[in-house]
């Protein structure tokens, strides 16, 4: 028998501060404030896992929203960012000693208070994630949630066909084997080459000390993604802020 989607309905929690549902939907760029009730009515929007109605109000701080399927972020006083951090950076916002460090390339340009997530080590280059949103950089960097990262490598050459499977069927290091998901060579360049591998391993230098136990050290490392966030032509030096399907897509790898 059809359910009567006439038949009451219980009514939303309302919490101190809310807004309008269309009105945050719409604050958070997913459209107009009438397209966002047409998603409404729609029932294309959940929060806090119940189907919203229109009518609903939410405090952007603390519901947990998601359209078709996909997280919206709706608080404004989080913010996303991706670095592409230069050679010869510390992964640190401030450092004691005086060195270049993470703050230097936000400057005044975001007002909130931002982290780090995870590091790359002051020889290496390329993606970093810079956010205050703690429960979504823990999931990132927790080796339980296996976030998938991919780094480009220079390494000493020639490398030979086999390489590919030795590193997928795992390499025993000193604190414990590790296997890659994925290798390919890139290019030759004489006695070097550049190869591209992802692991969801998060281990201090570990695509280094992994090269290099194959008999291939890195002489120049880039990351270029963490999960679905890809470096992409961003210069080294600059940050942009990740768009909402980004964030949203961020929120998928981990599980929400």
């Amino acid at each position: 028998m059809r359910r009567d989607d006439r038949a009451p309905k219980p009514d939303a929690p309302v919490y101190e501060g809310a807004e309008r549902l269309q009105k945050v939907l719409a604050a958070a760029g997913v459209g107009s404030r009438r397209a966002c009730e047409d998603l409404i009515f729609r029932r294309r929007v959940t929060v806090d896992g119940r189907v919203a109605q229109l009518g609903d109000k939410v405090d952007p701080a603390t519901a947990v929203i998601h359209v078709d399927g996909e997280r919206l972020q709706a608080d404004n006083r989080l913010v996303y960012l991706a670095l592409n951090k230069p050679r010869g950076v510390v992964s640190t916002m401030a450092d004691e000693k005086g060195r270049t460090a993470l703050a230097d390339f936000i400057g005044n340009r975001v007002e909130q208070r931002v982290y780090h997530v995870g590091r790359l080590d002051a020889d290496s280059e390329g993606l970093l994630l810079l956010t205050n949103d703690g429960t979504l950089a823990h999931r990132l960097m927790h080796p339980s949630y296996e976030v998938l990262k991919t780094y480009l490598c220079e390494v000493a050459g020639p490398i030979p066909r086999n390489l590919g499977k030795r590193l997928m069927a795992g390499v025993e290091l000193e604190d414990g084997p590790v296997t890659v998901d994925s290798f390919k060579v890139v290019d030759t360049l004489g006695k070097t080459a550049q190869v591209e591998l992802s692991l969801h391993e998060g281990r201090k230098h570990i695509v280094r000390r992994l090269l290099a136990e194959a008999g291939h050290p890195v002489s120049r490392l880039v990351r270029t993604s963490i999960g679905p966030i890809r470096l992409g032509d961003l210069r080294a030096g600059r940050t942009r802020r990740l768009t909402n399907a980004e964030v949203a897509a961020l929120f998928k790898a981990v599980g929400d």
